[in-house]
């Protein structure tokens, strides 16, 4: 798919009923006999047809959000509301019904071929035991078609490269058929074409459909082009949400990242750009 880098459509109203809903979130871990806070009373609303994106350095607390958010972690403390309801008293198959999710580092069977891949993301469709019929193999074609991997449907996934393997638990997700898309670092591994159809994608989904979707993406130009809103963790706190302008700020990068960085807009959508700040010498 071509994709346009141009002026975002408006993102929905305020109005809107959140279809994701955190609040007050603390995570902690035991490693070491030593107890580890990854989260501190993070909160953030992600409503139908917006990409929000969650920023910040690494060990920030981004994945561990992700990971409350899909019911793979228990908080200490605070909720998480997906389309209305409490997370921790969903049974995993309906939190699969309503977010799909790109994990960080995606585990592929090598031997399963790619189109099979794909249709893993229609399992929580499936009743026990039965199998796929035509209706989840249109949506795996859809999916694949939409993500440029229907030319790979018959190769093994333990031959593709890391590139067509991401965009594969891209289309696995898609094909989930879910409200909600839960990403990490969705664009990891993807030259900048499909950097930005993938992100493209996920725009057009969330204008189109109604999507909501919450994406962790490491790069923060790419990050301050296709996202609505911006959500910067630095030490599993949130330090700043709005709209990109509002939170790539030269000093508040410099402060969070520990680095200068140089921010201006960009010459087609007036979003910011992120550089380094560089030295002299």
């Amino acid at each position: 798919m071509t994709i346009r880098l141009g002026r975002t459509p408006p993102a929905p109203a305020p109005s809107s009923p959140p279809a994701l809903d955190v609040h007050s979130l603390t995570v902690a871990y035991v490693s070491a006999g030593r107890r580890l806070v990854a989260l501190r009373g993070a909160s953030l609303a992600l409503r139908p047809g917006e990409i929000l994106g969650l920023v910040g350095p690494n060990g920030s607390g981004k994945t561990t959000l992700l990971r409350a958010v899909s019911g793979a972690v228990r908080p200490v403390s605070g909720t998480v509301r997906l389309l209305g309801d409490d997370v921790s008293r969903l049974a995993q198959r309906e939190i699969a019904l309503r977010a799909a999710v790109v994990p960080q580092e995606p585990a592929l069977p090598p031997a399963f071929a790619a189109l099979d891949c794909v249709l893993m993301g229609r399992t929580p469709h499936l009743r026990l035991l039965q199998g796929e019929g035509a209706a989840d193999f249109r949506a795996a074609r859809d999916a694949m078609l939409a993500t440029g991997t229907w030319d790979l449907a018959g190769r093994p996934a333990g031959e593709l490269s890391g590139g067509e393997r991401q965009r594969l638990v891209i289309a696995r997700a898609l094909a989930q058929q879910t409200p909600v898309l839960l990403l990490d670092e969705p664009t990891a591994h993807l030259d900048i074409g499909h950097q930005a159809s993938v992100l493209g994608l996920m725009r057009t989904l969330c204008r189109r459909e109604a999507k909501a979707v919450l994406a962790v993406i490491h790069d923060l130009t790419l990050a301050a082009q296709f996202c609505d809103r911006l959500v910067l963790l630095c030490a599993g706190e949130v330090i700043a949400h709005g709209p990109p302008a509002a939170v790539l700020r030269a000093d508040l990068l410099a402060r969070v990242y520990g680095t200068a960085v140089a921010v201006f807009p960009h010459p087609q959508t007036g979003r910011p750009v992120v550089a380094p700040g560089g030295a002299e010498g």
